[in-house]
C-alpha cells in the first residue's frame, strides 16, 4: 500500500520536514497522562517534595506539557523546541518555552540545572540519539528523572505484521508518503526501539533504568482499542514504551 504525504511539497531535509505546520507534533493524550503520573510519583517522593524544574524537551505544540502540568502543581515545567512554529503553538498552552537544539550548540541550561526531563516522542526522530542523551545528562542533576517515551517496534500488532511480510507500524521508509504498511501520516522517525533495546541503550548512556511502563497508540483502529489497552500490562507488547530512569 502507498499513501502519499499530506505534508504538501516535498521536504529539502529533516528540518524543512519538522517546520512544516501539517507534519503532526502532538502523540496522544492517553500517553502524555500515563507518563506524567510516573513523573508525578517520582517527584512526590519525600526527599524531592520541594519544587522542581521539568524540561519539557521536544515540547511541540505544549499539548503533552499542558496535559502533564494538573498532575505537577508547584513544579515549573519549561517547554524546550527547536522549531519556531511549534514554540509559537506551545506558548498558546504552556507560559515557558523556549528554543533550544540538543546537537551544536547544546541547550541553553547550565549543567546540572534541570530536576527532571521529559523525552516523549522525540528519540525515534534523531540522527544522533547517543549525543542527545549526553546532553540531557549534562542538564540533569545527578539523580535527575528522565522520562522518555517512544513507540515500540515490537508492540503486538507489528509482531503480526512482520510475520506477514508487511512493514511495521511506526516505521518509515519515505519522508514523501507511506509505502508497504498501514497508516497515513508521514512524520519522520528515523529509528525504533524494542523495550529491550530502549533499556540497554539508555543504561549505556549513563541512566539508571527505574521502572517502564507500556501506554496505547491514538492512532490504532476503534475496534482494536480494548486490545491495545490490555497490551499495556506487558510494555514489551505494548504500543508506546514509556521509560523512567535516573541520571547515575
Amino acid at each position: 500500500m502507498t499513501t502519499p504525504a499530506t505534508t504538501g511539497a516535498p521536504p529539502r531535509d529533516l528540518r524543512d520536514f519538522y517546520e512544516n505546520p501539517a507534519v503532526p507534533v502532538a502523540s496522544g493524550t492517553p500517553r502524555s497522562l500515563r507518563q506524567a503520573r510516573m513523573l508525578a510519583r517520582a517527584l512526590n517522593r519525600p526527599a524531592t517534595a520541594s519544587p522542581q524544574t521539568i524540561l519539557d524537551i521536544g515540547c511541540g505544540d505544549g499539548t503533552a506539557a499542558a496535559t502533564a502540568a494538573p498532575l505537577l502543581p508547584g513544579h515549573r515545567v519549561i517547554g524546550v523546541d527547536w522549531s519556531q512554529d511549534a514554540l509559537r503553538r506551545a506558548r498558546t498552552r504552556i507560559p515557558y518555552a523556549v528554543r533550544g537544539e540538543l546537537t551544536g550548540g547544546g541547550l541553553p541550561f547550565a549543567s546540572g540545572s534541570a530536576d527532571a526531563v521529559l523525552f516523549s516522542e522525540v528519540v525515534e526522530h534523531l540522527v544522533d540519539p547517543d549525543a542527545a542523551l549526553d546532553e540531557i545528562r549534562r542538564i540533569l542533576r545527578p539523580g535527575g528523572h528522565l522520562m522518555l517515551s517512544t513507540p515500540n517496534l515490537a508492540a503486538w500488532y507489528n509482531r503480526g505484521l512482520l510475520l506477514a511480510g508487511v512493514q511495521p507500524v511506526f516505521s518509515e521508509v519515505s519522508l514523501r508518503g507511506i509505502h508497504g504498511r498501514p497508516g497515513k501520516e508521514v512524520v519522520g522517525h528515523l529509528r525504533l526501539y524494542t523495550a529491550r533495546a530502549l533499556q540497554e541503550f539508555v543504561a549505556a548512556s549513563g541512566f539508571t533504568v527505574e521502572r517502564l511502563e507500556g501506554a496505547p497508540f491514538h492512532g490504532v483502529p476503534r475496534p482494536l482499542r480494548p486490545l491495545d489497552r490490555l497490551a499495556c500490562a506487558r510494555p514489551q507488547l505494548a504500543s508506546i514504551l514509556l521509560l523512567h530512569a535516573r541520571r547515575t
